[in-house]
């Protein structure tokens, strides 16, 4: 079970353009300080009065750089949706690897666009070897993380989220 304090919460800035996810702690240190305002709450208060967060907008407008998402084994994890790229299964994130498609050890790099969700038992049959040489297909070609999958992102993570529907889809 996960605790109120790390519940994802949907970031929109003043023009109501969803820019991050952030926890609940930071968002009531946000909504604390006045830097933001709560558009969407859920049913249980983390203190007599205050409900916990789910979504809240930015009071002021905040220019974002070119969003480059950063390469990491949460994102990765994010992108491949949890599943296994060679077996299709979906796994917690404490029981996939990251996985090498042109191994290490053969000059691969750890780049968005050779590195993949792999369960332990395809990634140790795989192991020093292309996919192709382990008699093994990839469910989809890894790729470079843009603004659109990033957006992406924040619906995979709101999928459940119902309140976050009507900002995620434009």
């Amino acid at each position: 079970m996960t605790s109120a304090m790390t519940m994802p919460v949907l970031v929109l800035n003043s023009s109501y353009e969803p820019v991050n996810i952030t926890r609940a702690r930071r968002a009531l240190v946000l909504l604390i300080k006045g830097v933001a305002v709560l558009e969407e709450a859920h049913d249980q208060y983390v203190h007599v009065g205050l409900h916990l967060p789910c979504v809240i907008r930015l009071r002021q407008y905040r220019r974002l750089p070119l969003r480059i998402q950063t390469l990491s084994r949460k994102n990765i994890l994010i992108r491949d949706g949890h599943i296994c790229q060679y077996c299709g299964e979906k796994f917690l994130s404490s029981e996939l690897e990251l996985e090498h498609v042109v191994p290490r050890a053969r000059g691969g790099l750890s780049t968005w666009e050779n590195l993949v969700a792999a369960c332990r038992d395809c990634n140790g049959r795989k192991a020093d070897r292309t996919p192709t040489e382990a008699g093994m297909k990839l469910l989809r070609q890894p790729r470079r993380v843009t603004i659109h999958t990033s957006r992406a992102f924040m619906r995979q993570t709101g999928v459940d989220e119902e309140k976050w529907r009507k900002y995620l889809y434009y």
